[in-house]
């Protein structure tokens, strides 16, 4: 890819259309970092900092409180939506338009235009959100520099469609295994069905009833369930091993330990061989109680709703720093062909953002 030019004069919605037109599928990001980096180093106000492709730059004025404002600059693979175009009805479309070049425009913006913010700014862009989490710039970049992250109040410009979206829920994937004996189907009582035996764990599940724990004025609801079972040899076989994976949604009061714990002892007793844990992130608590987040919420005039997904304001929340998510985009469209954003809205959150930092 030829070297990326980005105009930081442009209005945040004709910045995005720049950026979505500078491809940067997960793993290639190299050029729009570039960009980025340059962009930002030109801004004798900020700090700039480079871990791989992602970058951090930071105002330094001796402030009270210190914020962050992230976003990743990785897009899914294109699909035939790329270059931009903006329509009659004010939508632009392309890749990443939703998820989340329009948020990365807002960034930048405020990095260009917002010189003695009343609160010292930390803007962070990362690579790699959109693939494996061993993958992610931004646990790199905490794992590498933690001091780069440090701050008071965090905002992830995910797309929450300009709603302020509290904090995340914690994700956990196990498999409960369960075992038999192999025989014959037509000689049946001569084995154990172990796909028989995982109706103890699919009655529990029928039978759960989730918690809706009121955090920070946020009703968040918890959510355990089946998400795949797999069992069988043959059809004329009876199957000596079934595995139920079980996705519990849990709530940011939840640390990962108790979220283990809790579902550890739903099962218990429902005859389960091998208990393994397939996969586990953290949830994040909102932290709408802290003054920048309060002042945050008056700036944007929103009422905040919780995040039932999972986002990196999880990495934020391991860190001791309270996030939202906030961004122009629709989480509806994200990664779809017909991927859009409303232009108004992206230049409406660049200019609550500024609101928020300058009054």
């Amino acid at each position: 890819m030829d070297d990326v030019a980005l105009d930081l004069s442009l209005d945040a919605a004709g910045l995005t259309a720049q950026l979505v037109d500078a491809p940067s599928e997960s793993g290639d990001e190299k050029a729009l970092a570039d960009a980025v980096e340059r962009a930002l180093r030109a801004l004798p106000h900020l700090t700039v900092d480079r871990h791989g492709n992602n970058v951090v730059a930071r105002t330094n004025l001796g402030r009270a409180e210190r914020v962050l404002l992230a976003g990743h600059i990785d897009t899914v693979p294109i699909a035939g939506n790329v270059p931009s175009r903006l329509d009659e009805d004010g939508y632009l479309w392309g890749c990443g338009t939703s998820d989340m070049k329009s948020g990365v425009a807002v960034q930048l913006r405020i990095a260009a235009t917002v010189p003695e913010p009343n609160r010292d700014l930390t803007f962070v862009f990362y690579d790699n959100e959109e693939v494996a989490a061993d993958l992610n710039g931004l646990g790199h970049v905490a794992a590498a520099h933690p001091e780069w992250l440090a701050a008071d109040f965090a905002v992830l410009l995910e797309p929450s469609d300009g709603q302020v979206e509290g904090g995340c829920q914690g994700t956990l994937r196990v498999l409960l295994r369960t075992a038999g004996e192999r025989a014959h189907s037509a000689r049946g009582w001569m084995g154990s069905n172990a796909i028989h035996a995982a109706a103890p764990i699919l009655a529990r599940l029928a039978a759960y009833e989730p918690r809706r724990p009121l955090i920070d004025g946020l009703e968040y609801r918890e959510g355990l369930n089946a998400v795949r079972v797999e069992g069988g040899v043959a059809g004329n076989v009876i199957p000596d091993a079934c595995t139920v994976t079980v996705n519990f949604r849990y709530a940011p009061d939840r640390s990962p330990e108790e979220a283990l714990a809790h579902v550890r002892e739903v099962f218990a007793d429902c005859g389960v061989a091998e208990f393994v844990v397939d996969d586990h992130s953290p949830g994040a608590l909102p932290g709408l109680s802290h003054p920048a987040a309060a002042a945050f919420m008056k700036a944007v005039e929103g009422t905040p709703k919780p995040k039932f997904g999972w986002t990196d304001v999880s990495r934020f929340s391991a860190l001791g720093v309270p996030a939202v998510n906030y961004g122009p985009g629709n989480p509806l469209l994200a990664h779809k062909r017909d991927e859009r954003v409303l232009a108004s809205l992206i230049n409406d959150c660049e200019a609550r953002l500024r609101a928020w930092l300058t009054s």
